[in-house]
This record gives structure tokens, sequence and C-alpha cells, in this order.
């Protein structure tokens, strides 16, 4: 099981969910939040800050890399990760889910998910 979260603009929202859909991945919580970071070019310690979405996706083993992949062109990435992207901005994140409980049936693992 893995945990993947989306940073995204808010604008490209409705897109990811269709790409999700399209994939089969149906449940993630969603997010907003704030990206913050420092321009690379002008002088001091400048930080700026912009609205981005956050999503956070369950998944078992089998559905990470269509996951993935689904969230990344439709966020405004290139065809699949690694080919370069033109102006999209976000982060995916793939993290390693240890357990996960369904809390109306108390199912655990794969089956929570």
């Amino acid at each position: 099981m893995k945990l993947v979260q989306a940073v995204i603009h808010p604008d490209r929202l409705s897109a990811v969910q269709a790409a999700l859909s399209a994939a089969e991945v149906f449940r993630l919580t969603v997010s907003d939040v704030s990206w913050i970071e420092r321009p690379a070019a002008g002088p001091g310690l400048r930080f700026e800050s912009a609205p981005r979405v956050r999503l956070d996706i369950a998944v078992n083993e089998s559905f990470v890399r269509p996951t993935v992949e689904a969230i990344y062109r439709a966020a405004g990435g290139a065809a699949s990760p690694g080919e370069g992207s033109g102006e999209a901005c976000g982060q995916i994140y793939v993290l390693p889910l240890k357990d996960v409980v369904r809390i109306r049936t108390g199912e655990r693992g794969p089956d929570a998910i």
C-alpha cells in the first residue's frame, strides 16, 4: 500500500479528478494549502506564497503507477513523468503506507482501501 500525495494548481483539480476517475481511483482527500518558496532570482530571503490543492490518495500497489501518471498528465505535465513539462508546477510524493483501517467496517490493510 502507498499514500500518493500531490500538490497542484487549484485550477487543475477538475482535470485531475477526471483523470483519476478514468484510472478507476475514486477515493481521495482534497485540502487547500499554501505553496511557499523562495524565488531563484532576487536578493535576500524573501519567500512567496501561492494557493495550491493537496490530494491524499491511499492506493494498493497495482494502482500506484496509474494514479501518479493520471495526476501528472492532468496537472499539466508531459505524457509521462520524466519526459519534461511545460508550465506545470507542483509535486507528487509516493510514501509507504503501513496500515489502513476503514472506520465504518473495521477492515484493515488493502481491503480497507
